[in-house]
């Protein structure tokens, strides 16, 4: 019997006043989980009550998930076998039940997994999103079989609903676009960009609170926009980099990591990351300093922490250059 644990997430951090007369700060742990017995490709698996099926399901490839947000269910990656289950169910989202059959690497699974990464691969940059080259060899997809990719788009964010004109049927349709470079700390290139809402929901309501971007257009034409397609610094971004710390395929990156790629200096197997506090305020947010050749060239935060579940301020993230100011 395999024992899989989700992660229980800590309750909210409570401060009380210690016996030395200052104050302290206690964080409660969640109380246990009964567990539930189910079956992940015919082997027995134990995991905590409401956990979802990927937790029971290691390995399973996923792109649109993140552990600090609600499922979202856009990239149908993850899909697995329920018996019983007319339909392939997304394991990001789908608790699991007990007793419940779960198949992750039928052909059914493959074939859809396969189509998946060929429909994202034919029209989107996957270049810089982790896994993906590995996963497309895995299931065999073929994405150049739509065709090679059409010419890229300088109009996007000026489309109204429904304005889509079809391709002559000998390119793939593709959401190419230039990058967008209009401010110092970081870049959008929405060219990358698989519309898994991820830094939509981080802005909003589940974290930031900000609703600096969202969804327009429809259909093949819909993508991350701010309001009216204003610049960034015209809009209500208040430059946090949530959306950055969730974005699963590098379409939001810092400025010093586009630039690094651009000039090919841009080398994660030489960077150290070392985990500090960050000194600008009395919070105690967790930030991971990503360094290359001593210089810091991203910074990120642990989606464990429970002070900051992964999420910064404009100073914790982008706040670092003067580290580096040696002049």
């Amino acid at each position: 019997m395999t024992e899989r644990s989700e992660g229980i997430k800590e309750h909210a951090p409570v401060v009380t006043p210690s016996d030395e007369g200052g104050l302290m700060t206690i964080v409660p742990l969640a109380p246990p989980r009964r567990l539930v017995d189910v079956t992940v490709d015919g082997e027995p698996v134990r995991v905590p009550e409401g956990s979802t099926i990927l937790a029971a399901c290691s390995g399973t490839p996923t792109l649109c998930y993140g552990d600090t947000l609600t499922p979202k269910n856009a990239c149908r990656i993850c899909v697995v076998e329920v018996t019983g289950s007319r339909t392939l169910v997304p394991a990001c989202s789908r608790r699991v039940e007990p007793g419940m059959e779960i198949t992750t690497d039928s052909e059914r699974v493959r074939h859809s997994r396969r189509l998946v990464l060929e429909l994202l691969g034919s029209s989107t940059d996957l270049s810089t999103t982790p896994g993906a080259a590995e996963w497309s060899e895995e299931y065999g997809a073929r994405p150049e079989r739509f065709g090679p990719p059409g010419e890229p788009s300088t109009d996007r964010d000026a489309r109204h609903p429904g304005a889509h004109e079809a391709t002559d049927g000998t390119t793939a349709a593709t959401v190419a676009q230039p990058a967008k470079v209009d401010n110092d700390l970081y870049v959008r290139d929405y060219g990358k960009c698989i519309l898994c809402y991820k830094c939509v929901d981080a802005c909003g309501e589940q974290w930031q609170n900000t609703f600096a971007i969202g969804v327009a257009g429809r259909g093949f034409d819909a993508r991350i926009s701010t309001e009216h397609a204003a610049p960034l610094p015209d809009s209500a971004c208040v430059y946090c980099g949530n959306c950055i710390e969730v974005c699963p395929t590098g379409a939001l990156s810092f400025k010093s990591e586009y630039d690094m790629r651009a000039a090919g200096t841009w080398d994660e197997s030489r960077q150290t990351e070392t985990t500090t506090i960050c000194t600008y305020c009395g919070v105690g947010c967790n930030v991971t300093l990503h360094v290359q050749d001593n210089e810091i060239v991203k910074v990120g935060s642990p989606h464990d922490n429970p002070v900051t579940h992964g999420n910064l301020c404009v100073k914790g993230r982008f706040g670092f250059q003067h580290v580096q100011n040696r002049g």
